[in-house]
């Protein structure tokens, strides 16, 4: 249909070509690309209009298209599917373009390029050979259960389960910290009414959020600014003051208020020179004096309304959620870490297994049979079919 449009394409290649409808008329000057089989991202035969954007333009080329009976819309995420089907790409690199499409901040862009570079099929790939190693050990000593086997194979077969356990279980350790990456980190900012809260809240957004006031329970419900800190995807949440309080709606308000600080992944506790936090500050939570223009206090102090202590506060933040996802692999997704914990549930058995040393080789190998299908299921070689729709359904028309 391309060079029903453009004339005569190369095989591969690109050229500049007017587009005329079926009357002949002049619809628009494109570039128009065409990939051989193979060289493709779907791995077909492809070509691609590149044209002026107008939608005057774009309208009449699609009407010219969609004349011809053969030609269909193409649907969410078809192109990346057929991609998957026709071994472009593997599941783990579908997740990852679907993560990059998505993208809003550097690390979220970093970690998903990593997927679809292929970091993870490369990690299982020499997990799976390894394990494959270890089947084939085993299955040398049924092949030849009636004869004597030269050598012992299992040292060699436990060194290669126990080194394949230990990385699949660095790699799940990781995936809480990068679904945070993906996902956004949630800050909270808790304390007394009226300790400048939703003050400070519009100041690290740079813009009105939040509504403001002298008067104490302003905030009744929980305000959330999405921003970037340090190339993570930060969700700032502004709190109701924590007080004891007759008024219905603001007892509800603080309850939504304690609720949420408690799910945060990091609180910063406004108080006052002198005052206790409101909430026992746990682990990595900030301390942080409130109207530092007005009071001097050591440590940490802010002022939403000069601007003071502002940039050594993100740092800090920066500083505590950095921390949490130094040890981040490149596994990403709960599918991930099921999989991973799949296989490795399959290698304690087999170790626990040939430890006894009275456990048939058959129930070892299927063991360690059943852990490189925990692999294979990373990279979509078994047990997908169930989750490529909902995968899909995320993407734009066409790719």
């Amino acid at each position: 249909m391309a060079q029903g449009l453009a004339g005569a394409l190369p095989e591969h290649g690109r050229a500049l070509r007017l587009l005329r409808g079926a009357g002949g008329q002049i619809l628009d000057q494109a570039l128009v690309l065409t990939f051989a089989a193979g060289r493709s991202f779907t791995g077909e035969r492809v070509s691609e209009l590149h044209l002026h954007g107008s939608i005057a333009v774009v309208a009449s080329v699609l009407r010219a298209l969609s004349a011809d009976p053969r030609l269909r819309a193409a649907l969410p995420g078809e192109f990346t599917r057929r991609a998957l089907e026709n071994g472009r790409l593997d599941l783990a690199q579908v997740e990852g373009l679907a993560d990059l499409i998505d993208a809003e901040t550097e690390a979220q862009r970093r970690q998903a390029m990593r997927v679809l570079s292929g970091a993870i099929g490369d990690l299982a790939k020499g997990w799976r050979a390894r394990l494959i190693r270890a089947v084939a050990l085993i299955e040398v000593t049924i092949d030849f259960v009636d004869e004597d086997v030269p050598v012992d194979v299992g040292p060699e077969v436990l060194t290669l389960v126990r080194a394949v356990r230990g990385e699949l279980r660095s790699e799940a350790a990781g995936v809480s910290a990068a679904e945070r990456v993906r996902d956004g980190f949630e800050v909270a900012i808790v304390g007394a009414p009226n300790v400048g809260k939703s003050t400070l809240l519009n100041a690290l957004a740079g813009r009105e959020a939040a509504i403001t006031s002298e008067h104490a329970g302003t905030t009744r419900d929980v305000i959330e600014v999405r921003m970037e800190i340090a190339g993570l995807p930060v969700t700032l949440l502004d709190t109701a003051g924590l007080r004891e309080t007759a008024d219905a709606v603001e007892r509800i308000g603080i309850g939504r208020a304690r609720a949420r600080a408690q799910e945060a992944d990091l609180r910063i506790h406004l108080v006052l020179p002198g005052q206790a936090p409101e909430l026992m500050p746990t682990d990595g939570d900030l301390v942080v004096t409130a109207k530092g223009d007005l009071y001097k206090a050591e440590g940490l102090a802010v002022s939403g309304v000069t601007g003071l202590g502002l940039d050594d506060l993100i740092a800090a933040i920066a500083r505590s959620l950095e921390g949490r996802v130094s040890g981040i692999g490149v596994a990403m997704r709960e599918r991930h870490r099921v999989a991973m914990e799949r296989a490795v549930i399959s290698l304690n058995s087999v170790e626990a297994m040939m430890e006894r040393g009275d456990v048939s080789a058959e129930l070892v190998a299927e063991e360690l049979r059943a852990a490189v299908r925990g692999i294979d299921s990373l990279v979509g070689r078994v047990d997908v079919e169930d989750i490529l729709d909902e995968i899909f359904s995320r993407f734009c028309i066409g790719k």
